[in-house]
């Protein structure tokens, strides 16, 4: 059984989650710790809780959902894993970063990428990966069908979704993401979302204004 924790991080107020099983071991998805304090709260969960972080999962590369991902890798030696459509924006973060007043230094770790419909095992649970851009070129979701529960990064927000006025997002490719990957799941899915509160499928399909427009075609 799965325990999920979050913080909200940096000015963007970003979702970064710890998921952990009852061996202690976690995962940490989006890690977006920007100011020391921010990464000492993050160290102190997982200390206090007497964790071992395994697995570092990034949804996607945008800034505020990889602010910590150096700090992650160096600090607990994991390899960040993301879609390979994600490489290009992870390698413009310095960019990025002055753009929006943030200065960051470029991700310097180790990287696996991850695909379409891939299981990621972590002890008896698994998560399978569902490919979703729109949002950003490579994006992804994590879903656990065990537990019922999506970690979606900014595909679907309550009462939102993804914006797709960035470098390398597509409004087109968000809808057929949404109507393929997601559409087919059940109502009663939990949806961890990247910003802004937990929410799920079904409450999403009958109050979000976007997805409304979605399924009436």
């Amino acid at each position: 059984m799965l325990t999920i924790h979050s913080f909200c991080f940096n000015a963007f107020q970003e979702n970064t989650y710890i998921l952990y099983n009852e061996h202690k071991e976690a995962i940490i998805v989006d890690p977006g710790c920007y100011a020391s304090n921010e990464q000492e709260a993050l160290v102190n969960f997982i200390t206090n809780n007497n964790l071992t972080p395994t697995l570092l999962l990034n949804t996607h590369c945008h800034l505020d959902h990889v602010f910590g991902n150096n700090f992650v890798s160096e600090t607990y030696g994991l390899t960040a894993h993301f879609h390979k459509n994600e490489q290009p924006v992870i390698d413009r973060l310095p960019e990025g970063g002055a753009r929006w007043g943030v200065p960051c230094a470029p991700y310097k770790g180790p990287v696996q990428y991850i695909d379409q419909d891939e299981i990621i095992h972590f002890g008896n649970d698994q998560f399978k990966v569902l490919v979703t851009p729109g949002h950003s070129p490579g994006s992804v979701c994590f879903y656990n069908e065990h537990q019922d529960f999506l970690i979606g990064g900014d595909l679907i927000f309550k009462d939102g979704v993804g914006r797709t006025d960035l470098p390398g997002s597509n409004p087109l490719d968000l809808i057929k993401s949404i109507s393929t990957q997601i559409l087919p799941l059940p109502d009663s899915m939990t949806i961890y979302s990247g910003h802004g509160p937990v929410t799920t499928w079904g409450r999403e399909k009958k109050a979000n204004p976007y997805i409304l427009h979605i399924l009436k075609g």
